[in-house]
């Protein structure tokens, strides 16, 4: 799933524009956000890295800490100053993420940041079965409406994430029946983010789906687990009541169980599913299978 790395208030005043990078990026101590401030880094190309703590921002070449939120718009608008092309990562998820990125939006519009490029997910609408993927369809519209430019990459599930789906027991359970999903690994996700940030102009106004190269089941993903980690993963279908039950005991709030649970159901309808080009056409590369996705894990 789309990862966030949203801010937080420090109360920190940033430092003065001057001459500051045009070009900022949220999330660098996160890690989709902190892939692609690396990429960019390596490629010589000076950035704002905007974080809640600057002690705590990655030591990058060209990278400058600026303290910024999505949801203090006074230090937000501040913080953008000067901004040209913003890289704006989907915040953690929270029950009021909408607003602090409708806040971020309006910040960003506000300071005259030019082009946007914002981490979606694949399939956002207003009814997506996915119920984050719903926040992601606001904030896009709120973007287009803002009048900046607009770059939106609508991620798949991560194939990251797949191994932490399962169990002490080595199950992974869910109401995802036989439904397939097109996972992409986050590194793929960050290079094609890279991409976009080093032409921004030749991407305005275009939506990309990013993918990983095929359509796998849960079950599918247990066997290449299993295959990859010497670890015996299975799949085990639940009902829509047998996944609200199994996770009560953990005393997380509804709008969160909802969201687990449509993770399931959204695989299951075939929302997710369709392997796209993107990736390729945005890296010159093919997008990593789960099964490669492992064995590169194995090696570091």
């Amino acid at each position: 799933m789309a990862a966030g790395e949203a801010a937080a208030d420090t109360g920190t005043a940033p430092p003065t524009v001057g001459d500051l990078p045009d070009l900022a990026v949220t999330g660098s101590t996160g890690q989709l956000g902190g892939l692609v401030a690396r990429i960019l880094a390596d490629a010589g190309l000076p950035q704002r890295l905007l974080v809640r703590d600057a002690a705590r921002a990655p030591g990058l070449p060209g990278g400058v800490p600026v303290v910024s939120t999505y949801a203090d718009p006074v230090l937000a608008k501040a913080s953008l100053a000067g901004v040209k092309t913003l890289l704006m990562v989907s915040a953690a998820e929270a029950e009021d993420r909408l607003q602090t990125h409708f806040a971020f939006v309006d910040a960003a519009a506000a300071a005259g940041v030019e082009h946007v490029v914002y981490t979606s997910f694949f399939g956002a609408s207003a009814d997506c079965t996915f119920t984050l993927g719903r926040d992601h369809y606001a904030t896009e519209e709120r973007i287009k409406a803002s009048g900046m430019r607009y770059t939106l990459l609508r991620d798949n599930f991560y194939l990251d994430f797949l191994p932490l789906l399962t169990g002490d027991d080595g199950v992974i359970r869910g109401p995802a029946g036989d439904g397939v999903m097109a996972a992409v690994t986050r590194g793929d996700i960050a290079r094609c983010a890279a991409a976009v940030l080093r032409d921004p102009a030749v991407h305005v106004g275009r939506t990309y789906n990013l993918t990983g190269p095929e359509d796998i089941s849960l079950q599918r993903a247990a066997e290449l687990l299993t295959a990859g980690t010497g670890r015996t993963v299975s799949f085990h279908h639940e009902t829509v009541e047998e996944a609200y039950a199994s996770r009560a005991s953990y005393g997380a709030p509804a709008w969160q169980v909802d969201a687990w649970v449509s993770t399931y159901t959204a695989i299951a309808r075939g929302e997710l599913s369709g392997p796209t080009s993107d990736v390729h056409g945005l890296t010159g590369r093919e997008p990593h299978g789960l099964a490669d996705f492992l064995k590169e894990a194995h090696r570091l």
